[in-house]
């Protein structure tokens, strides 16, 4: 890893030295524009859209619109009289519960690493924090962007995660929030029962993107020249206007089958089998009948002999 930034923590009165160093990266596929012909990257210019001219990296500046066609233009003297007191350091503002921090805030994750002989005061906040079951909120300027983030500990690692200002999380308006909708006990009773037959312990290295895989076999097969043959896969076409309480009963009979659970008798088809097994009527009446003539052919001997005594006898 690169580190990407270099500071220090200001805890009180300590400060401590730390590199930053990006915490995730994205496994997406990456494609380049080329020429379908040949195969040449395409390439784009920066053009001046007054007069039409080819732009170098150097005679490009940041504007600002302002409306009506008119454009506020800053260079870099301007971005540098900003009033960024946090260009090298991370100062931590407080220490608050982790749960009274929405997700939604959250935009990247840093991993942090002690840099010289700050070692010491690096395990020192760490374990702190990790003692106090709290995350630090601080300020740090990456990229001329002041931002919010909050400190903790992973994998005896401090994390920075950058977060989004309050302004910048959008409002939900919505016109089903409007509406008056109420949910019947005994629905919120099956939908509870289906969240109970799926929980489970988050495992991240359980899921897979499926997606990507499939797109990396299909590149690996053009460069060795091979054709890749999918199976098709039968989607189920979205069912009708269905009634709520069948589709979560059906949800949860499903999810106890996928976990291999036994399901319980519902009065239809897990009692049918045994009645099935009782009505054998017709099988009961021909055994009878098979028996009936054995013993007829049994009198008949039984008369002969005695005939034979008879005549032997006379």
């Amino acid at each position: 890893m690169r580190a990407i930034w270099k500071g220090a923590v200001s805890f009180g009165l300590v400060s401590i030295a730390v590199k930053l160093y990006s915490a995730t990266e994205e496994k997406d596929i990456r494609f380049h524009q080329v020429h379908r012909t040949d195969g040449g990257r395409i390439k784009y210019q920066r053009t001046c859209s007054v007069d039409g001219e080819v732009v170098s990296y150097d005679d490009i500046a940041k504007g600002y619109d302002i409306g009506g066609g008119e454009m506020v233009i800053l260079t870099d003297e301007d971005f540098a009289d900003l009033p960024l007191s946090t260009s090298r350091a991370i100062d931590v503002l407080e220490f608050v519960p982790a749960e009274q921090i929405d997700p939604i805030l959250f935009a990247k994750a840093y991993y942090l690493e002690p840099e010289g002989q700050a070692a010491k005061p690096y395990v020192l906040l760490r374990d702190a924090l990790r003692d106090a079951d709290r995350v630090a909120i601080v300020k740090i300027a990456i990229r001329q962007r002041e931002q919010l983030a909050t400190l903790r500990v992973r994998d005896d690692v401090l994390v920075l995660n950058t977060m989004m200002w309050p302004d910048e999380v959008r409002t939900p308006e919505f016109g089903f929030l409007d509406d008056d909708i109420e949910t019947r006990p005994a629905e919120l009773a099956m939908a509870s029962s289906l969240i109970d037959s799926m929980a489970g312990s988050f495992k991240p290295d359980e899921f897979t993107d499926n997606y990507r895989a499939a797109l990396q076999e299909v590149i690996d097969a053009k460069v060795e020249g091979r054709e890749v043959v999918q199976p098709e896969e039968a989607e189920e076409a979205p069912a009708a206007a269905i009634d709520l309480m069948a589709a979560l009963k059906a949800s949860v009979e499903r999810a106890r089958q996928a976990r291999g659970e036994d399901q319980k008798p519902s009065g239809g088809t897990g009692e049918a089998s045994p009645p099935a097994k009782k009505a054998t009527a017709p099988r009961k009446k021909a055994a009878p009948a098979k028996k009936a003539a054995p013993a007829k052919s049994t009198t008949a001997r039984k008369a002969t002999s005695a005939a034979k005594a008879t005549k032997k006898s006379a």
